[in-house]
């Protein structure tokens, strides 16, 4: 999958993944109004304002990206519905040719972390069949519980030709409160991204590993010396745009071929109606504005990487 994932980005031109990561508050009163019609003003009925709103921006923006990323808590805290609504997405984003990420960071250790990767990016046994529970194509995990946490989504990864982006250095200000603690002189962190390029041995594609990290867009210094230390590993960045990120912050995370990293936008993009620079397009229009947002944002992570040239 990380060779589709490459491949995909040089087609577009796009280094991004769309977060679809809906809040009701998000969504144009006009799809909330239809869902509550249909379904009440039940968890049914948010879970269809949800489906309707990212099939929309879906249907507007999927020419122009490689990959999506719906962040699963936002769909859970609808129930079942929400996870229903959360299923769909992935499935359409799939028949649109997408890559997807699932943020789901996970972590826990031996069966348990077995069944979160069978439901999420493998199969699992019903009798004498097979099924795949979600079937993202790639999902975030927390290694805060070392390579027992790890080691049987790797080993998924491996038999299914998938993909992990393994939490690093989060985005977040607090992330330092851990992250930043130094261990015999060095960084939690640079611990975490060397083991990062352990693991990716063991999953090598073409050029680069099926085991990504992710290092935020509001940390460029620290993805620096990130990316010298994780030289075949797609980094995943979080932060830009709505967390502070921008363009010019992002071009460490890059290797010189121009690859190795994609950059997420959740609210920025999804939400874009509601800013100032895109409010004129109005409510109704909001997936052409979430459209404009995905061009603005390949426009300026290109620039940046054209200036550091």
């Amino acid at each position: 999958m990380i060779n589709k994932l490459t491949e995909k980005i040089r087609k577009t031109h796009a280094p991004i993944v769309v977060g679809l990561d809906p809040m009701l508050n998000y969504i144009p009163k006009h799809i909330q109004e239809a869902a509550f019609k249909a379904c009440g003003e039940t968890l049914e009925g948010a879970a269809e304002a949800i489906w309707q709103f990212n099939k929309e921006i879906v249907d507007a923006t999927y020419d122009l990206i490689p990959a999506v990323k719906p962040q699963i808590a936002m769909y859970e805290q609808f129930g079942i519905p929400g996870l229903m609504a959360f299923k769909k997405t992935v499935d359409y984003c799939k028949e649109k040719d997408l890559v997807v990420i699932g943020d789901i960071k996970r972590g826990d250790i031996g069966s348990t972390s077995a069944a979160y990767a069978a439901g999420h990016i493998g199969k699992v046994q019903v009798g004498s069949k097979e099924y795949a529970g979600f079937d993202e194509d790639f999902v975030t995990v927390n290694p805060y519980l070392g390579s027992d946490g790890v080691n049987p989504f790797i080993d998924v990864c491996k038999k299914e030709k998938k993909g992990l982006f393994i939490l690093v250095k989060t985005s977040n200000p607090s992330s330092g409160e851990f992250q930043d603690q130094l261990v015999n002189g060095r960084p939690l962190y640079e611990l975490v991204g060397q083991k990062v390029a352990e693991w990716g041995q063991e999953c090598m594609g073409d050029t680069y590993s099926y085991i990504g990290a992710v290092v935020g867009a509001t940390y460029p210094e620290m993805g620096k010396i990130l990316r010298r230390i994780m030289p075949k590993a797609y980094i995943l960045v979080p932060g830009y745009g709505a967390q502070g990120g921008q363009g010019k912050d992002l071009v460490h995370f890059f290797n010189e071929d121009g690859l190795g990293a994609i950059v997420n936008s959740s609210r920025g993009i999804i939400a874009a109606y509601k800013q100032e620079k895109y409010a004129k397009m109005g409510e109704a229009d909001f997936a052409d504005a979430s459209r404009k947002a995905v061009e603005d944002m390949i426009a300026d992570i290109d620039g940046a990487l054209q200036a550091a040239k």
